[in-house]
């Protein structure tokens, strides 16, 4: 079915109900065993699509559309949205906060069990007290910007975040269900793969770009992973419920249901899409004024970017709604869409590791646009399901391996620490290699974790 194209770069031709053909970027032994190449595949068949789907090196299996895949619907042919091109949980992101403070003068271990009470985690956990309705619909208009007009927070957890924080949303198009499941859950973490991590830079590569983030070795960061909650999760079941409606049952799995933008279903998406990303926003914005109440230096932002998202951008002249599911925006130097305190060199591009291994700080490259719509990565990428990892690995011989290498693990369950274990994932540095070698971002600095926090 691929075709090798490049040293690292593979395409499954157009062929059938296929649209455009796939293109995959990857090592030879990083393909996937999974359905997730099927699932690109099957993705090929939505109509509008431009130039080709594209596939990132941690690319797995998810629903309908795979984990890893960017496409592009051409606006001026109609243009789709689909629910499953931009996954449950919606605007599951990672913000990095930069300290003024060296890693080797914290106590962490300390500072790890003080962030764990600042902030619930787990499924379905939120805060005993809940937030006003006007609240909520405040947050899931403006996203961060409401957060700073109540004395939450610092300029620059908007400034410096895809979006600024806000896209338009329109609440009228959010359903009192998925309100309602979002009223206690602004500044919490959830669960599965989403974490609280305590960082140090641990190699800087680009000495140039790192001086424009702000970062140098030995320093302490903190990255925060999560997403939208139960409040996105419940307007992507019900929107793609609406999506079935619409599309039919042409197309080779359910799960790719779309529809127009321009119809009344399209429209009403794109509006509840955008107050759970808000909504996300929001909530990362929180969880790190929260920290901040218990962190012994300064904390300030790098960076904060969306992973499961849908957006209407440029691309070689060609106006599009570009869908990422499970990868980062990688927009380069002078993009006017770069922060303009990054401008000069391009956006932070934030890519998380597995629990116990490096993650990485990487810039957008220009070279993106033409092989991936201005995108690349957005983590490790799962080798395991999570049920088969709780099966084959146990959470307490993973949490007291870390603790020998000197990373502490706090969660509410050893099963959730199984489900996360460095073995169930891809590894980080190939995953990096890949897209660098690739041109869709560049290597920054390499970090290590020094403390988890899971639901």
């Amino acid at each position: 079915m691929l075709e090798r194209v490049g040293e690292y770069i593979w395409e499954v031709p157009r062929k059938g109900n296929m649209n455009v053909p796939v293109r995959v970027y990857a090592s030879e032994n990083m393909i996937s065993q999974d359905n997730s190449i099927k699932q690109a595949v099957n993705s090929a068949a939505l109509p509008t699509l431009q130039k080709s789907i594209f596939v990132m090196p941690d690319i797995h299996e998810g629903y309908g559309v795979p984990i890893g895949c960017v496409l592009g619907s051409r606006i001026k042919e109609g243009g789709i949205i689909s629910p499953g091109a931009i996954g449950f949980d919606i605007n599951c992101g990672v913000r990095v906060l930069k300290s003024d403070l060296a890693a080797s003068s914290v106590d962490i271990s300390r500072l790890a069990r003080d962030m764990q009470k600042k902030v619930p985690s787990g499924l379905g956990k939120g805060f005993k007290n809940k937030i006003s309705s006007g609240d909520l619909e405040g947050i899931m208009s403006k996203g961060s910007s409401f957060l700073l007009e109540n004395g939450i927070g610092e300029e620059d957890d908007a400034v410096l975040c895809e979006e600024e924080g806000c896209m338009e949303g329109d609440v009228r198009s959010v359903s009192d269900s998925a309100k309602k499941r979002g009223l206690d859950q602004v500044g919490t973490l959830g669960s599965g793969n989403h974490f609280l991590e305590l960082q140090v830079v641990k190699e800087v590569v680009d000495e140039s770009v790192a001086r424009v983030f702000g970062i140098h070795e030995g320093q302490l960061l903190l990255m925060i992973h999560c997403g939208s909650r139960g409040l996105g999760h419940q307007v992507a079941s019900e929107y793609m419920k609406e999506a079935l409606k619409w599309s039919g049952t042409d197309l080779p799995d359910k799960e790719l249901a779309y529809m127009p933008f321009n119809s009344s279903g399209g429209a009403r998406y794109w509006g509840a899409m955008s107050c759970a990303a808000n909504f996300a926003f929001a909530n990362r914005h929180a969880i790190a004024n929260n920290i901040r109440k218990v962190f012994p230096g300064k904390l300030s932002m790098l960076y904060d970017v969306a992973h499961n998202i849908a957006k209407r951008e440029v691309h070689e002249e060609d106006d599009l709604f570009v869908h990422r599911k499970g990868a980062t925006r990688s927009f380069w130097k002078g993009h006017k869409e770069v922060s303009y305190k990054y401008r000069e060199v391009g956006q932070p591009v934030l890519v998380p590791g597995s629990m116990g291994t490096a993650s990485w700080i990487m810039v957008g490259k220009e070279s993106s646009e033409s092989m991936s719509f201005g995108s690349t990565c957005h983590g490790a990428g799962r080798v395991m399901s999570r049920g088969e990892a709780k099966r084959n690995i146990k959470g307490e011989e993973i949490r007291s391996q870390l603790s020998k290498r000197g990373v502490a693990v706090l969660s509410g369950s050893f099963s959730g620490i199984a489900e996360e274990a460095p073995e169930a994932y891809k590894d980080v540095e190939s995953v990096v290699d890949i897209v660098s070698k690739n041109g869709l971002s560049g290597k920054v600095a390499r970090l290590l974790p020094l403390a988890a926090i899971k639901g």
